[in-house]
Parts: structure tokens; sequence; C-alpha cells
């Protein structure tokens, strides 16, 4: 297997397990060659293995060398002018294509001017780059016709899998943020464009060429999809490995890190991290040599990440964390947090947490809050909108009791001591 697309993961063998979801995921692609695919979308936390997998995916269909040509982008978290979007999107998708057709690895990431796309056109009996080229250059001035330049930048790998009699599998990673940062002005003084999301509406239900995203905030994505996607099926995602995927990668990480580890602890640090791989590879990446081979030293290593707010994993969450408290910080909003972590196996309404809590605030008060914990994709609002639940991870509970429960419980956790006692018993496998 080749890998055109640098992985952002690392050396390829660190991406470890997920089998029922590259089936499922294969299975899907399988169909779209026959034009039965219809789009899909994965969620979950920053840093839960999303883009890595939508890298292998490219790369995969890449080296298989069949019908399917694989097109990667990513949409960036920082202002960008809506005509360079268009640009950097046809240019992006133009030299994986090309890269594709010649069978070069090199082409994928290589920046190519429009100048040598355009030449290649003509060289090679592509219009379609010819024409497309000579109208995102001549409307790209302030005065251009920008929405024309984003209708034929997005729709064409879906107008090049029409022509050509081919399938195009068009992957958008972090789609959530074509709502936040691209603007009309050049200097993006303006708010951004919220409704570009819409522009997918009818490429999204395209069976030559079905599109593939994924988002790190699963609120805002749920949102974006009921409002212009509503077509685009979800694909259940968990951040956590099985658990003898998880003790896989524990090994591996070790191996790759230099960190020695023994069998037993091995499993220790399997079991403290819910086999979660970014969990695991805090762990292992900021240990010392000698951290990883006794009981007590896993314990110490996993308590840091969760418990010294500059640790890795800590400042993994303080991305989901700021937002809210420059917004809303009050004890309220933290009772609520904690005591939905802590129960992470039932849904809750407001009406049972204001009696579980025995809170003083409104129901309308208590729902306020709930809907902020939700768009900071901090707990997940239900399928009825009116019920909430903890999210499937494996640090954050553990996260939320270090920094609230001696505020809403009076004492602090001893978490060394829980750790222990969790581990005491376990046998190698």
């Amino acid at each position: 297997m080749q890998y055109p697309l640098t992985e952002k993961i690392g050396p390829p063998d660190l991406l470890i397990g997920r089998e029922s979801l590259f089936r499922l995921l294969n299975n899907w692609i399988d169909d779209i060659d026959n034009q039965s695919s219809q789009s899909r979308v994965i969620m979950g936390r920053r840093k839960s293995g999303k883009s890595a997998i939508a890298q292998r995916l490219f790369n995969q269909l890449w080296s298989q060398n069949g019908n399917v040509i694989p097109f990667y982008f990513e949409f960036d978290e920082h202002k960008i002018y809506y005509p360079n979007l268009a640009l950097d999107y046809y240019n992006s998708f133009a030299l994986q294509y090309i890269s594709f057709l010649e069978r070069n690895e090199k082409y994928v990431e290589q920046s190519f001017s429009f100048k040598k796309i355009r030449e290649y056109g003509l060289a090679h009996a592509i219009p379609e780059f010819v024409e497309d080229i000579d109208f995102l250059l001549d409307n790209r001035g302030t005065e251009g016709d920008h929405e024309a330049m984003w209708e034929i930048a997005s729709s064409a790998p879906e107008r090049f899998a029409a022509n050509y009699d081919k399938r195009v599998f068009v992957i958008l990673d972090e789609f959530q943020y074509i709502t936040e940062f691209y603007h009309a002005d050049v200097y993006c003084q303006t708010p951004p464009i919220e409704s570009l999301a819409g522009s997918y509406h009818a490429l999204s239900d395209s069976k030559l060429a079905p599109m593939f995203l994924t988002s790190s905030y699963i609120s805002k994505q749920r949102a974006i999809l009921a409002e212009y996607l509503p077509k685009v099926t979800e694909i259940p995602f968990s951040s956590s490995l099985t658990p003898e995927e998880g003790l896989e990668a524990v090994y591996k990480y070790a191996e790759f890190y230099n960190v020695s580890i023994t069998d037993e602890t091995a499993v220790q640090i399997n079991t403290l991290c819910k086999a979660e791989p970014f969990f695991i590879y805090t762990v292992i990446q900021n240990s010392t040599d000698s951290d990883l081979k006794t009981q007590e030293g896993v314990v110490e290593s996993v308590y840091y990440q969760v418990s010294n707010r500059r640790s890795e994993m800590s400042g993994t969450w303080k991305e989901y964390f700021v937002p809210i408290w420059r917004r809303m910080c009050d004890k309220p909003i933290d009772n609520l947090l904690y005591h939905i972590s802590q129960h992470p196996d039932r849904a809750w309404t407001g009406a049972e947490l204001k009696e579980a809590l025995q809170m003083p605030l409104s129901l309308d008060e208590i729902e306020e809050r709930l809907v902020a914990l939700s768009n900071a994709n901090l707990i997940i609002r239900g399928l009825s909108g009116s019920d909430f639940k903890a999210l499937s991870e494996a640090s954050l509970p553990l996260i939320l009791r270090n920094r609230f429960e001696h505020e809403i419980l009076g004492f602090s956790p001893d978490m060394k001591k829980e750790f222990h006692e969790q581990l005491a018993g376990l046998k190698v496998r």
C-alpha cells in the first residue's frame, strides 16, 4: 500500500484496530462503483482518530487504482476569504485527480500553479481544467462572481465523475468549520457565511461522488445536518477501541516512543485508559523510561493526565471548556455537567435534573445551561431534544471529578487510591 497523503497519526502502523468500523466503511465504499452509496459522517472529540481514518481511506483507494478516485480536503480553523476557498478547493481536487491518473503520489501534496493545471488539461483533452480555471482566475477579484466560483469548485468532483464515467469519494475533514471561518470580504471583518454548508445540499445526494464528512463538534455538526444536509447519515463512532485493540495500542505506542513497560503494566494502562488510543498515547508519550514499569508509575502517569491542567489530555478538553466558560460560568452549570458525566448510562431531562440536584433554578434556566453544554460538545442532546446524556469518553468524567468534586460534594476524590483499587487483582492475559 502507498501513502501519498501524509497521515496525521504519523507512521501508518500507529493506526491500530477499528476493524469493525473499517469493515463497515469498506462495504460502503465498495457500493460507490454501482452508485448505491449515500453520503455519511463520523463525529467525535478532537484527537479521537477521525482524520487518521479519513486519510487512511484516501490512501487505500489511491493505492487500489480502481474506478473510485479519492479526494481529501480539510476545512481550516482560521479566517479565509471566500474566493480563496474556491481556489484552494479546486486546486486540491485537480492535483489529487491528476495524481491518481498519472499514478504519481508526489502530486497529492505538491503545489501546482493553475497555469500548469490548465496546460495539463490542454495536453490531455480535459477541457474542464481549462474552462474552470479560466473562470476562477477571471473572477477572483473583489468584483468577481464569487458564488459561481464556489459552485464550480465544490461541484468539480461530481462533474468530473459524470463526464468521465468515474466515481469520486469526497472526503471533507472537519466539515463544521465551513460555517465559521469563510468570509465574503477580503479582510474577513464581516460575519462568516454560515449558510455555506448549504452549497452541498444537492451534492450530498450524489451517487457519483458521495461524501464522507468528519466533525469534532457533534452538536454543531448535527445542527448543520438538520438544516442543510438531511440526507447525510451518521456512522456510529467511539473514541475507544476494543480491549484487545487497546492492548495492542499500548504495546505499539510504547515501542514507537521507546518507553519500557511490562506485560502487567500494559494491561494496567489499557484498563485505566479504557482502551482509548489518545488517552493511552498521552500516558505513554509523556512518561519517562522508568515510569511505566510499575503499577505506581502507571497510576501516577494516568493521574497526571486527568489532574494537571498543563497535561496534553487536559489541554484537549480545555478547547471545549473555554468557550462555554467565557459565556456562562456558574456553579449550576458545573453541577449539571458533573452530574450527567457521572451517570453515563442514562439520559436526563431538565425536570429530572432539577429534582435530583435540588436546583433552585427554573426549568427554563436549567434548559438554557443544558443547551449551552450541548452546544459546547460536553454533553449530547437526545433525539427528542428534551433529554441529555454524557459523552462516551474515558477521560472527561475523571477530569470533571478532579475539578469539581470538592466544590460540589465538599471533599476531594482520592483518585490514585481508586486507580489502585481498580487494578487490584488484574492478571496479564
